[in-house]
């Protein structure tokens, strides 16, 4: 049996410097990209609702979601033959295209644009999820679900604060002739353009590259002839890292709790600033959607140092059903609040905490479930599951809200975590593959 990639630091003197470095720079590339991704999402729903209707609002939204699931798997493959650094990279510039697409789509109204847009914006969020996992690649055992979670956490500097550039983006670029609700997405293409070019010049060594490079030294001679050793020799491809997360109930459980999180937090969150345009005008609704999605991104970021910390403390399974708690009583709470907006407020706070459990537990649990020369890729069929959940309920959110109002489509969302519940309460194997090199 293969020794870790993440033995630790006293054996591998090379490895501890390499990780404080690689979690330094994350640390503030997240928060640049945090603000690029933020301030787009503050006003990506209204600026659809106002372009193309309140419908279009959700499909909006689901599209930057679809876009960055989509995106996940040519950067996975970048990822897997190239390393982290140049995956990063891609997925940056993308987002920034988009940004501009996004901007052009709102100077000439035309829809197809919008949205062409809003799929390529995705790819600043690809990045920021795809940093997560870069995060642990060197990371001890025993401080995995810590490392991850401070990456997490470093979002919320940059994006508790995003939504409140939104109205002052407004006024500097409305000195450029550029119409309402366009310039946040100027922003947002800076925002990525940066970020890329701080990771291109000093992502290096690459950590992915140089955990295989350890991995490969302590490798004995002749592997066990097991049938995932192939795949994970291969490791490029969504079919590969699917075999391998087919065979492993600890994968499976994983992935699941990161996606149907993302599901139930999507849904709810990208309907509330239309939720709160319907009791707020024009002159101070980018104000008050700013202060609700601080604090719903606070609640998502803020506390996931601690979420990590009880990740290794109590148990990736423990920390997962807490976050599917927070996420029931979120839909209660939002669904129920009216348009009272301290409470609706309240609501969305509880529905950051809830998805911060779930996304710190299950991207830990994942990432040591599986082999090492495998993970990019089974990282990013998670990333795809999760996006393609976020953007089935992206899309049917504005519908609903059309149709039947908010409190139904927090119900919906509700119910959507039931299944997650039964699965978490079903006995889990150990971890199979922490020692899988």
């Amino acid at each position: 049996m293969a020794t870790d990639l993440t033995t630790p630091a006293r054996t591998r003197p090379d490895v501890a410097p390499i990780q404080r470095r690689t979690l330094r720079l994350l640390f503030g590339t997240q928060i640049i990209g945090g603000i690029g991704v933020t301030i787009g999402i503050a006003v990506g729903a209204l600026l659809a609702a106002r372009i193309a209707g309140t419908a279009a609002a959700g499909l909006a939204q689901s599209a930057a979601v679809v876009g960055g699931a989509l995106l996940a798997v040519p950067v996975t493959r970048i990822m897997n033959e190239h390393g982290r650094r140049p995956g990063l990279v891609v997925a940056y510039l993308a987002g920034a295209t988009g940004a501009v697409l996004v901007v052009l789509a709102t100077v000439t109204r035309f829809v197809p644009l919008l949205f062409l847009g809003m799929l390529l914006f995705g790819g600043g969020t690809a990045a920021n999820l795809q940093a997560r996992y870069t995060a642990v690649d060197l990371a001890a055992p025993a401080r995995r679900g810590r490392q991850l979670s401070v990456i997490v956490w470093a979002t919320t500097i940059g994006a508790v604060a995003a939504p409140n550039f939104a109205a002052l983006a407004d006024r500097v670029t409305g000195g450029w002739g550029l119409p309402p609700l366009a310039g946040p997405f100027v922003f947002s293409a800076v925002a990525f353009v940066l970020a890329a070019g701080v990771l291109l010049v000093l992502l290096r060594p690459d950590p992915l590259l140089t955990a295989r490079r350890l991995a490969a030294a302590d490798a004995p001679v002749a592997p066990p002839p097991t049938a995932e050793v192939p795949a994970a020799r291969r490791g490029a491809g969504m079919r590969a890292a699917w075999q391998v997360v087919r065979g492993r109930p600890a994968a499976r459980f994983g992935i699941a709790a990161v996606a149907v999180g993302h599901l139930v937090m999507v849904a709810v969150m990208s309907m509330t600033p239309v939720r709160l345009g319907e009791s707020h005008g024009d002159a101070d609704v980018l104000r008050v959607v700013g202060i609700v999605l601080s604090l719903h991104i606070a609640g998502m970021y803020a506390l996931a140092p601690v979420v990590g910390w009880l990740t290794d403390r109590l148990g990736r399974r423990a920390v997962i059903l807490g976050g599917v708690g927070l996420l029931l009583a979120a839909c209660a709470v939002a669904g129920t609040a009216g348009h009272h907006t301290p409470r609706l407020s309240a609501g969305l706070v509880l529905l950051g905490l809830g998805w911060s459990g779930t996304m710190v537990a299950g991207s830990t649990l994942l990432s040591e479930s599986v082999p090492a020369a495998v993970r990019p890729s089974v990282q990013g069929l998670s990333d795809v599951t999760m996006g393609l959940a976020g953007a089935g309920a992206a899309a049917v959110s504005g519908f609903v809200m059309r149709a039947a109002g908010y409190p139904v489509l927090a119900l919906l969302a509700a119910i959507a975590v039931v299944p997650l519940v039964a699965l978490a309460l079903r006995a889990v194997p150990a971890v199979e593959s922490d020692e899988e090199g």
